[in-house]
């Protein structure tokens, strides 16, 4: 599936939604060596961006996201309305990414 057919909106300009199908859910968790954690809270005395997290974090997102795309893909879909992004943090350290949205059947608006 491109993910070009994904929205955060109920409704996919210039396509209609035919047949609602399930809602997909994908959860990605991730960590940082205890290294990169040191790194990053020596970069926490001086406050601002913590660089070391950013990599992780984009990392996690994307992994979700495409995980979502092929359960979606999976399911008959050809694309996905509502899409959402959640985390926690499981444990000191541990993080947990989750997308979700619901997958759908659209066509082109005639």
């Amino acid at each position: 599936m491109n993910d070009a057919m994904t929205t955060t909106a109920f409704e996919l300009p210039g396509y209609r939604v035919v047949r609602n199908l399930v809602v997909v859910l994908r959860i990605n968790v991730r960590t940082r060596s205890i290294i990169g954690n040191i790194g990053a809270a020596l970069q926490t005395l001086v406050g601002g961006t913590i660089y070391l997290y950013t990599p992780l974090c984009e990392k996690a997102r994307a992994a979700a996201f495409n995980s979502c795309l092929q359960h979606a893909e999976a399911q008959g879909a050809n694309a996905i309305i509502g899409v959402r992004y959640d985390a926690t943090e499981v444990m000191n350290g541990v993080t947990e990414v989750l997308c979700y949205g619901t997958a759908v059947i659209v066509e082109p608006v005639a």
